[in-house]
């Protein structure tokens, strides 16, 4: 375990090392369509990534529209029973008179 601990990351000369290998095992013509690939690739996980982002915060969007919509409805309601409250009291008034 200590070992792994010791190890950390490859500097300068090791990287060389590991370029160098890199190179004798997929030759100077694969390398650049390896590292298209891997641009694609990257390209297709930041788009997809941002296509989800853009639909949660739609969802998050329409759902603070729904609960707006909801509060609105609630206080018109509450409007609505307190102008007929009033109304009923004002007749009641009216009648003991």
């Amino acid at each position: 375990m200590i070992c792994f601990a010791l190890l950390g990351m490859p500097g300068g000369p090791e990287l060389i090392i590991i370029l160098f290998v890199v190179l004798l095992l997929f030759g100077g013509r694969k390398i650049p369509e390896l590292m298209r690939g891997i641009g694609k690739g990257v390209r297709e996980f930041n788009t997809a990534r941002a296509s989800l982002e853009d639909e949660l915060q739609k969802g998050v969007d329409d759902e603070e529209k729904k609960e707006k919509k909801q509060k609105q409805l609630a206080a018109e309601k509450l409007e609505k029973v307190k102008a007929e409250k009033e109304k009923l009291e004002a007749e009641r008034v009216s009648h003991t008179d």
